[in-house]
């Protein structure tokens, strides 16, 4: 068997973490079997979907770099296929016509409730041996409904959850096609996973209830049944329904906020799935680990903390180049003129940083023109450690210009003045660069260069 794999979001809304972690499980399924992986937008919902949220969907499966073997596929352009389906189905008594208005089905299922029973369709149209059927009313466009088995069970083994079954007595006759012909969300993804031939169905576990309802569908048609597996939600640190206020945004805000695709995904896949105690991994590791009977079946709790510390670990170990195009954009007034290479001031400060953001921030020391306040330059810029200012000022005119080097020669100043490292440091980070917290002075000094700490201090003494 040939594995094949499907990310089916519907596009009323961004692409969440959620749905991130879907697809990121069925692409890596797909890969670890040398499958193949397809993407298909559930466009049916016309009222909800929207141009915008297909393309955040889109843009948000590249940027984490969960390429597609085939599609996207639409299932709106799909429609000619649903209606010879339905057309079929007709044919073979699977399907039948409806004329109930919805309010006649509403008052059906009224009665049932107040008869204590659960609310159903009743089948007045549903055809049977020996049952005469109403009078077709006229001028009434009818549904299509599924003629759904009466009885007997339902039953599947849910790789995530395990045996589920439900009966079919609970199952309603499914409208399969409204009035005007366009087909509904089951019957679609039914047809859908049938025609491409799909193995291994991952989704939410807010679709185990519609599972059912595309088992009978499927088998009706006479297809093969894919595997379902129904992940739990993922909650925020509260323990609620993830929400906005926790992070259930669009996957692109993550990019915007300085996030690494590296460490979103390596997050995402430790949120219901285990390998032992590995935490950090490539994805090379992570589809050669991946399988299903690893996937838990209790909920995820979102960590933030827990993102910043992987994507922290990213940034340390990125090459610097790269992040410098990352951070380029995000450093609004920034003077690069003269200034030090940016890979370079990268490799110095983002050890200590948590996000893209903050190294566009603690880069920038680099990239701006030093403005230390009176109050500061008062109390570090003293009568005693003006001298040894002036004679570092000197030195530097003929040091050669490496951290080793200047770490050596201001040892030198200080013994020849009596003074102690944060009497020199302290005045020197000030006029270097304006702020009294740096990195190491002399891996500071060296970024700058020769003429440009000369100018400054010189300025300032």
């Amino acid at each position: 068997m040939t594995v094949r794999t499907r990310f089916a979001p519907s596009p009323t809304g961004y692409l969440h973490l959620g749905g991130a972690r879907t697809a990121l499980y069925s692409w890596a399924y797909a890969r670890h079997f040398g499958g193949t992986f397809i993407l298909r937008i559930e466009d049916t919902d016309l009222e909800r979907s929207t141009p915008e949220a297909v393309q955040a969907i889109l843009d948000g499966m590249q940027w984490l770099g969960l390429s597609h073997d085939e599609g996207p596929f639409y299932q709106m352009q799909r429609m000619d296929r649903y209606r010879e389906v339905v057309k079929g189905m007709l044919e073979a008594g699977t399907a039948y016509l409806c004329y109930c208005s919805p309010d006649e089905v509403e008052a059906m299922r009224e009665r049932m409730r107040a008869a204590g029973e659960k609310p159903r369709y009743d089948g007045t149209w549903r055809p049977e041996p020996g049952k005469v059927l109403p009078e077709v009313p006229a001028g009434v466009k009818p549904v299509v409904r599924f003629k759904n088995p009466l009885d007997g069970e339902v039953t599947w083994n849910d790789v995530v959850k395990g045996p589920i079954t439900i009966a079919n007595k609970e199952l309603d006759d499914l409208i399969i096609a409204r009035p005007d012909g366009t087909p509904t969300y089951n019957f679609c993804v039914s047809v859908d996973d049938w025609d491409m031939k799909i193995t291994h169905v991952l989704r939410g576990d807010d679709h185990v209830n519609n599972t059912p309802r595309q088992i009978n569908i499927l088998r009706a048609l006479g297809a093969e049944l894919p595997q379902y597996g129904h992940l739990p939600m993922i909650l925020g640190p509260d323990g609620q329904k993830l929400s906005k206020r926790h992070g259930a945004v669009s996957v692109m805000q993550y990019p915007e906020q300085g996030y690494l695709p590296e460490a979103m995904l390596n997050y995402l896949a430790r949120l219901g799935w285990s390998h032992g105690d590995d935490e950090i991994f490539s994805m090379e590791q992570f589809t050669e680990w991946f399988n299903l009977e690893h996937l838990t079946a209790s909920a995820a709790q979102f960590n933030p903390e827990k993102l910043a510390w992987l994507n922290n670990h990213y940034i340390k170990a990125a090459d610097n180049a790269r992040l410098a195009g990352l951070v380029r954009p995000k450093m609004e007034g920034a003077q690069f003129d003269g200034a030090p290479d940016l890979p370079a001031v990268l490799a110095l400060v983002k050890d200590r940083t948590n996000t893209i953001n903050e190294l566009a921030d603690a880069a920038m020391l680099f990239f701006r023109q030093p403005a230390p306040s009176a109050e500061l330059m008062t109390q570090h810029l003293t009568d005693a450690v003006k001298p040894a200012l002036a004679a570092f000022a000197e030195r530097c005119q003929t040091v050669e210009w490496n951290k080793a080097a200047i770490a050596a020669m201001l040892k030198e100043v200080l013994a020849a003045h009596g003074l102690k490292m944060p009497q020199i440091a302290m005045p020197l980070r000030l006029l270097v660069t304006g702020q009294l917290q740096t990195p190491a002075i002399d891996a500071v000094l060296e970024l700058f260069g020769r003429e440009t700490v000369l100018a400054r201090v010189a300025k300032g003494i």
